[in-house]
């Protein structure tokens, strides 16, 4: 033990003191020494920046400077304790350890502080023609989804409120888009999703393809309004806030094309309570569609149906690098920085 405070403090492995010639200037102790470090308020966020500045990727730095000037700006502002502190680290922890392969708590917590729909926002304004308008990928999207022919009916467990979705997939000038592949998602009649139910059975969700004219032709079922999970630290924020946690019934859309920008995007259905307190700020105007009876056009007569055109904007440079706002829960969690 001698040797190693010895060898700390300067010493020959002998025991005896080191020549001076040899002896380096040291940082004294802030007690009573020559360098002192008095962090403020203030200057740890000078400090934390200047730590940084050797970060390689100009973008992730960018990134994490602006995170750490905003972080450190709400501390100061709330005149934030140590004991809220802990808590928020509390609940950031229980929200990530909430998530499974078929939930992603991470990304309820997004939707629901609005996050979500912002970059989806942002997200529209790059593309380079104005087309139909984005929505949330949400936390139950998938993977792989059955594919299926023209008409296919994708409620297996329920079908007793059938519905037909219909109409075509578009370039934003109105020229068909033909072989385009529409994946939908959405809710049983239950107001439940698959996923919810059974972690192995895909339901309610499938892939279809466009034909020669753009046309989609889809059978489904009515969606409910359900709530969303409630039962982790999400929900725990949510009733703390006195919100009702509720999202108006609703159907998922992700479309692509050749040579076009991929489309995440949802129709609301028109007469539902929460078309405007939608817990997760999911919904939007142009995204509102009535279900009509026997409407003119309809492929399947005698059923409730929704008619609906999607117009695509061709894919930018940026488009190919930009990313979705959602993922499968499956697939998060397995990518280093």
């Amino acid at each position: 033990m001698r040797s190693i405070l010895g060898w700390m403090n300067g010493s020959t492995d002998k025991g005896g003191a080191a020549p001076s010639s040899q002896t380096k200037a040291r940082p004294a102790h802030a007690n009573g020494g020559d360098v002192k470090l008095d962090y403020t308020s203030e200057s740890i966020t000078t400090a934390t920046l200047a730590q940084m500045a050797t970060t390689a990727d100009p973008r992730f730095k960018q990134i994490m400077e602006a995170a750490v000037r905003h972080l450190h700006a709400f501390a100061r502002e709330v005149n934030l304790t140590p004991g809220e502190w802990i808590k928020g680290i509390d609940f950031l922890t229980r929200v990530g350890q909430k998530c499974t392969p078929a939930r992603q708590e991470v990304i309820l917590l997004s939707d629901t502080l609005g996050l979500s729909t912002l970059i989806n926002t942002m997200h529209d304004k790059t593309a380079v023609e104005e087309a139909t308008h984005s929505s949330l990928l949400g936390p139950f999207f998938r993977e792989d989804p059955p594919k299926y022919k023209a008409g296919e009916q994708i409620s297996l467990r329920d079908a007793s409120d059938e519905m037909v979705l219909w109409g075509k997939v578009t370039d934003v000038k109105g020229r068909p888009l033909p072989n385009a592949i529409v994946s939908v998602w959405q809710t049983a009649t239950d107001g439940r999703y698959d996923m919810q139910a059974d972690d192995d059975t895909m339901d309610c969700r499938g892939e279809f393809s466009t034909d020669a004219n753009g046309d989609y032709l889809i059978r489904s079922v009515r969606p409910n309004f359900y709530s969303i999970p409630m039962d982790g630290p999400v929900g725990e924020m949510i009733t703390a806030q006195r919100r009702h946690g509720n999202r108006p019934a609703h159907i998922h859309f992700l479309i692509g094309a050749p040579g076009h920008r991929e489309m995440v995007t949802a129709l609301h259905i028109a007469d539902d309570p929460h078309i405007m307190d939608d817990v997760v700020f999911g919904a939007h105007g142009d995204l509102i569609a009535g279900i009509k009876m026997d409407q003119p056009g309809c492929p399947v007569p005698g059923v409730n149906s929704i008619k609906f055109n999607f117009a695509l904007s061709v894919e930018s440079e940026a488009d190919k690098k930009c990313g979705r706002v959602g993922a499968d829960p499956s697939k998060i969690g397995a990518t280093a920085i």
